[in-house]
C-alpha cells in the first residue's frame, strides 16, 4: 500500500511524515521545503503476527509495510504548473491513496500560505487542482473517443459517459463522487484520475486540543463535515505528538498516549484507515523459517493470494490448507488444529479471509 501525504505548505505535513516514518525529511518554515518527494516505509503493526513469532521462533520474521510518500505542499494553480505542480501532480498519481493534511491549529509563529487558517478553504484549494488535472485528461480522452467513434459507433455509450463525468468534474465535484458502474471504470482503468484516489483527511491539531478534547477544534468539526458529505475518511492527529512519541519505548509510548486519552498512534489509525479504505487484509504464513504477513485485497481467491508468494504458486495451484488465527490460537499449535479438525483444505474458489494462515500446495 502507497499512501501520498499532500496539504498546503506550513500545515505540518512534512513534521507528520518524518514523525512517522523516522525518514529524516526535511521540514522548514517556508513554502517548497518538499523539492524532491520523500519516501519513507513502515511496518504494519500486527498483534497476531507477534503472537505467532513467539510460538515459531522463527529464523525470519516479515510484517506487512507501507509505503508513505511526501508530496511537496501544492498551491492555487498547480494543475497548470505554478509552483512546482506538475511534478507534484504526477507523484500523486503514483499513490493508492491520500492521506491530505489539513491544518486545524493556530500559531502566529507558522505562516499559513494564505495568512490565515481556514480548512475548508485550504481543502478546497487542492481538491480543485486535483479536479482541474481530471478535466483536462478526461477532456483529451473525450477527443480521441470521438476520433474513434467514426469507425465504431459503438463507442458513443463510452462519449456519452465521458461527458457525464466532465460535468461533473466541472461543477467542482471530486470523481471518487461520481456513481461509476463496472463498465464505466473499466473503460477508464488506463486513466488515473487524481480526484478519484480515496481520502484520509488529516486534521492536524494542537496538543493542547487533543487533552481539552479534539470535538471542540471548530476547525476539525469543519474537515469532519466535509470528510462525511464526501464519503471520506477523516482523523484528528498532532503532528507534534507524533513526534514526540517516535522515538519513544513501547511502554512509554503507551503510557503517553494513555495520558491523552489515546488508545494508539496516530500512524496505527492511519494504517488502519488505509486498509478500510482500499479494502484490504492480510494473510499470514507461519513456520520456523518465516513468520510473514501478506496483503491482498478483499475478495481475493486462493490462487491469486498464493501468487502473492510467487508466480509459480499460482500456476500450480493445488489446494491450500487454512486455519484461522483464533482456531490456532485456541488450540496451541498446529498439530492440535489438525486434530480437532480446524485445519481446512480449500480449492481454487475458496475466498480469502483476514487472518487465515495458510499453507499453499502446489505442483509445477
Amino acid at each position: 500500500m502507497k499512501l501520498g501525504m499532500v496539504g498546503l505548505p506550513n500545515v505540518g505535513k512534512s513534521t507528520l511524515f518524518n514523525a512517522l516514518t523516522n525518514a529524516g525529511a526535511e521540514s522548514a518554515n517556508y513554502p517548497f521545503c518538499t523539492i524532491e518527494k520523500n519516501v519513507g516505509i513502515v511496518s504494519v503493526p500486527d498483534a497476531r503476527l507477534d503472537k505467532l513469532a513467539e510460538m515459531y521462533e522463527p529464523d525470519k520474521f516479515t510484517p506487512a509495510t507501507l509505503e508513505f510518500v511526501d508530496i511537496a505542499g501544492l498551491v492555487k494553480g498547480a494543475s497548470k504548473g505554478e509552483g512546482l505542480g506538475n511534478k507534484f501532480l504526477g507523484d500523486i498519481r503514483e499513490v493508492d491513496a491520500i492521506v491530505h493534511v489539513v491544518r486545524c491549529f493556530e500559531d502566529d509563529n507558522i505562516i499559513h500560505v494564505d495568512g490565515r487558517i481556514n480548512p475548508a478553504s485550504d481543502i478546497e484549494t487542492i481538491n480543485l487542482e486535483l479536479i482541474f488535472s481530471d478535466m483536462e485528461m478526461v477532456a483529451r480522452r473525450i477527443d480521441r473517443t470521438k476520433k474513434a467513434l467514426k469507425g465504431d459507433k459503438k463507442l458513443q455509450v463510452q462519449v456519452d459517459f465521458l461527458e457525464r463525468l466532465q460535468a461533473h468534474l466541472e461543477e467542482g465535484k471530486s470523481a471518487r463522487g461520481f456513481d461509476f458502474t463496472e463498465d464505466e471504470l473499466s473503460w477508464i482503468h488506463d486513466m488515473p484520475l487524481l480526484s478519484a484516489k480515496p481520502v484520509i483527511y488529516a486534521a492536524n491539531m494542537s496538543e493542547e486540543d487533543f487533552r481539552n478534547g479534539v470535538d471542540k477544534n471548530e476547525h476539525y468539526q469543519e474537515v469532519k463535515a466535509i470528510a462525511e458529505a464526501e464519503h471520506a475518511a477523516v482523523l484528528p492527529i498532532c503532528a507534534k505528538i507524533e513526534e514526540d512519541i517516535a522515538d519513544m519505548e513501547a511502554d512509554d509510548k503507551a503510557m503517553f498516549l494513555e495520558d491523552l486519552g489515546l488508545e494508539e498512534s496516530g500512524l496505527n489509525r492511519i494504517i488502519r484507515e488505509g486498509y478500510s479504505l482500499l479494502g484490504l487484509i492480510s494473510y499470514l504464513t507461519a513456520g520456523k523459517q518465516e513468520v510473514r504477513a501478506w496483503t491482498i485485497t478483499k475478495g481475493t481467491k486462493a490462487p491469486q493470494a498464493a501468487g502473492k508468494i510467487h508466480t509459480d504458486f499460482e500456476k500450480g495451484f493445488i489446494r491450500a490448507e487454512v486455519v484461522s488465527y483464533d482456531d490456532l490460537m485456541a488450540c496451541g499449535s498446529m498439530a492440535a488444529a489438525k486434530e480437532k479438525g480446524l485445519v481446512r483444505l480449500e480449492g481454487k474458489d475458496y475466498v480469502m479471509q483476514d487472518g487465515d494462515i495458510v499453507l499453499f500446495r502446489f505442483n509445477v
